[in-house]
């Protein structure tokens, strides 16, 4: 077509489309679902596939996208909804801090937002911790960049390397990738990575922007806890690391016995990411709830409430499932993944490179995943031995790069740490660089052992 070869013209079909994506989100300000949408009907169409299979592409990638990862999500934010509510984010805040004193106390914000962040979507974790933020900074004396920043990285980078959030889910998904390894392997990476882009980094940066919080939000969000009891510190861990510990364990067994056992078949049905947070949330019904006192109606309100704000998440990633699968039933994968075997490229970094790339020209972190994963999965039937984990976790640290002006995480930090424009590049943008370039140096390192 055009005097190109077939491979030639699906190639540049695949950059038109994904260009058309990025316009109409970022200037036509389109909503992402519906831009997926669009973008994965023209592919469809220009890529000269029959009407009738473009849309059985997109329904099949759309539905076996939400049949796992929309499951997920709703146990999930049901689980941290029941853990703010009840305090046990507080009490992880408040025992760390009283742990690590008032001169390690930005060490003390950056562990207790990897372990809040792990139930919770980044901007649920970030509204949740951040009058803690605020508490702990008048307290102290302490600048609330040096803390602020420790908290964000820890956030963030869990957000981005560890399931069960839907970033690293989805690739898994799209990959076929171990569950219990990714945790593994994403811990591994998620907490140094975390510790540089956030204690240390954020120390350094404090020297020259300190920062200097409205005074009306500080009054506002800066109250101090509720005299209400507060779950203990051990309950509170267990409950909500109960579903990592036991997709571990099904890795684990089956790693160590044999097909068959009945002990490596229990485990794979009770270490399920499905089984695991339907246990975990059922036992915060009791350690969040109940123990707390707050009664069965009120606990159903919570729940139906913990929902609403993932609605448009799931829609966005169940478009993105659609779009991944027009990209690999229309041919565009297996030209991409030719590319990449014939240019010698590594697939992790072609999966970094991919998603940062669309990353920074979208502003969304799940955009990027699910789009850059679709691009790069027929890479890892062509070469062999590409760790699918591994490449889940480069698709993930892509996707957190150089957060700016097109993303809402960039203008709600900008706002509640009352800074500039240019400190707001100076502190957050390059946090989150920080946190992608250290990752994918750990991945690659990673990479040479496992």
């Amino acid at each position: 077509m055009f005097g190109m070869s077939h491979e030639t013209f699906l190639l540049l079909d695949a950059v038109v489309t994904v260009i058309g994506l990025i316009v109409l989100i970022t200037k036509f300000k389109f909503h992402p679902f519906i831009a997926l949408i669009i973008a994965a009907a023209f592919l469809g169409l220009t890529s000269g596939m029959p009407i009738g299979t473009i849309i059985k592409a997109f329904q099949d990638g759309f539905g076996g996208v939400l049949g796992f990862v929309g499951i997920i999500l709703a146990l999930g934010t049901m689980l941290g909804k029941m853990m703010a509510e009840s305090g046990g984010a507080d009490q992880i805040a408040q025992t760390l801090i009283r742990a690590f004193g008032k001169d390690k106390v930005q060490w003390a914000m950056m562990f207790a937002a990897f372990l809040v962040g792990i139930p919770l979507f980044f901007e649920i974790g970030f509204v949740l911790l951040i009058p803690l933020v605020f508490i702990v900074a008048r307290r102290t004396g302490v600048s609330i960049i040096k803390i602020g920043i420790p908290l964000l990285a820890g956030l963030s980078a869990v957000h981005g390397l560890v399931p069960p959030h839907p970033g690293p889910l989805l690739a898994i998904g799209v990959f076929g990738a171990d569950i219990g390894k990714t945790i593994l392997y994403g811990l591994i990476v998620a907490l140094p990575t975390a510790i540089i882009a956030g204690p240390i980094y954020g120390t350094f940066i404090a020297k020259y922007i300190p920062g200097h919080p409205n005074q009306e939000l500080v009054d506002q969000l800066a109250r101090e806890p509720d005299a209400k009891e507060l779950p203990s510190f051990s309950i509170t861990l267990i409950t909500v690391l109960l579903p990592v510990f036991l997709m571990l364990l099904k890795t684990f067994a089956d790693v160590v016995l044999p097909e068959g056992n009945f002990f490596r078949s229990f485990m794979d049905l009770i270490g399920h990411p499905i089984s695991a947070l339907l246990l975990a949330l059922l036992l915060s019904l009791y350690t969040f709830g109940h123990r707390q006192g707050i009664g069965s109606n009120q606990i159903l309100k919570l729940l139906d409430a913990s929902l609403a704000p993932t609605a448009a998440i799931i829609l966005i990633i169940g478009a993105g499932g659609g779009f991944k699968q027009m990209l690999v039933t229309s041919g565009v994968g297996d030209v991409i993944g030719h590319m990449a075997v014939n240019a010698q490229i590594s697939p992790i970094l072609l999966a970094w490179l991919v998603a940062a790339v669309i990353r920074i020209a979208t502003g969304s972190a799940t955009v990027a995943t699910i789009t850059g994963a679709g691009i790069v999965v027929p890479v890892v039937g062509m070469i062999p031995g590409v760790n699918r984990e591994l490449l889940v976790l480069a698709t993930g640290a892509g996707s957190l790069i150089l957060s700016h002006v097109n993303d809402a995480g960039f203008w709600l930090v900008k706002q509640y740490f009352n800074m500039t424009v240019a400190e707001t590049f100076k502190t957050w943008t390059a946090m989150e660089t920080i946190l992608s370039v250290v990752a994918l140096g750990f991945i690659l390192l990673l990479s040479m052992f496992v």
